[in-house]
């Protein structure tokens, strides 16, 4: 997808709507789907929003937008490189609308046209030895050489070594962190953070300000695997917060990679249980580049980011009639989750519409 996200003055309501107290992103859909926009949703009136939401929910959003709250975003927004992205943004992630909990907005700091790049995940024990850091490192290089953008989480050990060699190469890197853009965590990863920034993204779907708190890592991992094609593990014990990237890269129906190592290493018995399970032994690039190989000479041929409505996977199965939910799962094979997201895109692109009985009809 190509074009730029959209301007300060409509991103207020979606950040304004996103930190309305519980209300999570299966809700923040359910509403756009009903009214539209955010808009649309502050202008609903309590009664229509009591049919979707809870009564504090309603209760807030009628208040209005707390313009006070989303003050500091509006004026971060206007500082060079920063952006919040959302679902109506034509440079919002394809890969993200594929996976069952897509954020409705994310924020960014750096480049855009890395977003809808082909990517590589590379994640692994913060606690890392010098040979995995090395490793890590070398395997993002080339990748990065390879066209691919090298996607990790900002942490010590490997996440830093993938960055920083994804950096090295044409595809660079993106960092997608569990805290506020305004805060750098791990403090130790600030000038990596600022190389990023340079050269890179850094993105999260966490608001200004939320600081880092052990429940934001697994959800930040959804994205990591999300943005990608697949996912390599370099090093990891069988408790690392990287086997929980692995598995949901698996269940978004990613690759998964894993480096091999001594059995007597602690950090080498995550890799190797998800060889057991299925993953890939890589011992050098060309094991990935070979898997992915063909995907990424398809890819090649498209401009990095760009797609068009005739291109469209699910705009493909639907063809000019109108036609329900459940047929366009069994055309495309996604599943619902991931197929609603979609629709909801395609929707807010004016690209279909949204008939009685639960139908949608292409109209492009």
């Amino acid at each position: 997808m190509t074009g730029p996200a959209a301007p300060a003055e409509d991103i207020a309501l979606w950040v304004a709507l996103s930190w309305v107290k519980g209300l999570g992103n299966q809700t923040f859909c359910q509403l756009l789907r009903a009214f539209g926009d955010p808009a649309g949703v502050y202008a609903a009136t309590r009664k229509q929003l009591r049919e979707i939401v809870s009564t504090d929910i309603a209760d807030a959003i009628s208040a209005g937008p707390d313009h006070a709250l989303i003050a500091p975003t509006l004026a971060w927004l206007a500082q060079p490189d920063n952006h919040v992205i959302t679902f109506a943004d034509q440079v919002y992630p394809q890969t993200l609308l594929e996976i069952p909990d897509p954020p409705p907005l994310l924020y960014a700091k750096g480049n855009l046209q890395f977003l809808n790049d082909r990517c590589m995940a590379v994640v692994g024990s913060r606690n890392a030895t010098p040979q995995g850091e090395k490793n890590a490192e070398d395997f993002s290089a080339a990748l990065s050489n390879q066209g691919f953008c090298i996607v990790s989480g900002l942490a010590l050990g490997i996440d830093g070594a993938a960055h920083r060699g994804g950096l090295k190469g044409k595809g660079s890197t993106i960092a997608v962190v569990g805290t506020g853009l305004d805060i750098v965590y791990p403090a130790r990863h600030r000038e990596l953070a600022h190389q990023i920034v340079e050269h890179g993204l850094i993105i999260s779907e966490f608001g200004l300000g939320t600081p880092s708190r052990a429940q934001n890592f697994p959800r930040r991992n959804r994205i990591i695997s999300g943005l990608a094609q697949g996912c390599l593990v370099v090093e990891a014990n069988v408790q690392s917060g990287s086997l929980i990237t692995a598995r949901l890269a698996a269940e978004q129906g990613r690759e998964v990679f894993a480096i091999p190592g001594s059995i007597h290493s602690p950090l080498s018995k995550g890799c190797h249980q998800l060889i057991k399970q299925g993953a890939k032994l890589v011992d050098s690039i060309q094991d990935i580049v070979d898997e992915l190989g063909e995907v990424a000479q398809t890819q090649a041929l498209q401009a990095p980011g760009e797609t068009t409505a005739e291109a469209h996977p699910v705009l493909d199965c639907m063809g000019y009639e109108a036609v329900s939910i459940e047929a366009l799962i069994e055309r495309t094979g996604l599943t619902s989750d991931s197929l609603s997201a979609m629709l909801l895109m395609l929707e807010l692109e004016n690209k279909i519409a949204s008939l009685p009985g639960g139908r949608y009809q292409r109209i492009v």
